[in-house]
């Protein structure tokens, strides 16, 4: 077995080279010259109500542009198939005996929206067009009021523990020929209750809430969602990607304070940079919250490779 080297941290910043200290002004003064204006929060969140608005709209108003929900649809005639469903379904046809049966446009979606968020990169869809995503990144404002207020103590796990759900959620659709976890998936749920109307399935989102309110932040998302495990795993090679500019950045860490995913940002700490310019990985939202927050623009979406070609 072959040993990969571990790259080693380059030497910690010195005082002289902070960006700061560059242009000759205070630490506090540089922080204040960009105030955190929302821009790529904005935008997602236009876009993200925006979609689930055309969902129930489509339906409601007979428009035909965009029918089904989150879990299926279909895009102006174009079949659109959420990954993680589809190989549940796979799995399930395999076990049936009805793999042969699904049809051309099962496959078109499934293939469709893989390429789509292979493009995009990470998990987009998450922070782009998940409906719990969105109140769970409002609730967990609550959340952390309470922990610093110190009424409830903050709690996190083993990232890796949502392998063991996407892997086990795949294995009762096959022994159950069913598809458990869409009666459990909260953005299932909402999106088909944002659609076609409220069920008492509702009364499970508001128990995910209020279990991430007051004991675990994002617990659905960063240890359950076998979803956003799919997406980071297409996303892993995409050429859309964050930037992080070692020279550029003051080491505030204010961007890993608002990141979704802080674990991805584990670069902007002092010292632990192991080269100029990384890239947020697979498990990165893109939801541009690190950007809007950053004082020195060390931080910006790109296409990796772009400006070499250019």
């Amino acid at each position: 077995m072959i040993k990969t080297k571990k790259l080693q941290p380059l030497p910690a910043k010195r005082r002289e080279e902070m960006p700061n200290s560059k242009l000759g002004i205070t630490f506090k003064e540089w922080k204040a010259n960009k105030p955190n204006k929302n821009k790529w929060r904005n935008i997602r969140w236009g876009v993200l109500l925006f979609f689930n608005f055309l969902f129930w709209a489509s339906f409601y108003f007979h428009l035909g542009v965009l029918e089904g929900s989150l879990s299926g649809s279909r895009f102006l005639g174009i079949y659109l198939m959420d990954p993680y469903n589809a190989i549940q379904e796979m799995f399930i046809g395999n076990r049936t005996g009805y793999f042969g049966m699904l049809t051309t446009n099962f496959f078109i979606g499934f293939f469709v929206i893989i390429t789509f968020y292979f493009l995009m990169g990470g998990r987009t869809f998450c922070s782009w067009l998940c409906p719990y995503h969105f109140l769970a990144e409002n609730t967990e404002k609550l959340h952390n009021y309470f922990v610093k207020k110190k009424k409830i103590k903050e709690h996190s796990y083993n990232i890796g523990v949502k392998y063991i759900f996407w892997v086990g959620f795949l294995l009762l659709a096959f022994f159950t020929k069913n598809l458990v976890f869409e009666n459990l998936n909260p953005v299932g749920i909402i999106s088909r209750a944002i659609i076609y109307g409220p069920g008492l399935l509702l009364l499970w989102i508001v128990a995910l809430l209020l279990f991430e309110i007051l004991y675990t932040k994002r617990f659905w998302c960063r240890y359950v969602c076998p979803i956003g495990v799919t997406y980071s795993a297409i996303g892993k090679l995409s050429p859309t990607a964050i930037k992080f500019n070692l020279s550029k950045c003051g080491h505030c860490k204010d961007c890993q304070d608002v990141c979704l995913v802080p674990h991805e940002l584990w670069f902007v700490k002092r010292g632990e940079a192991t080269k100029e310019v990384h890239f947020a990985g697979a498990d990165c939202t893109r939801c541009g919250l690190c950007i809007d927050v950053c004082y020195g623009d060390a931080l910006k979406f790109t296409i990796r490779g772009f400006d070499k070609l250019m």
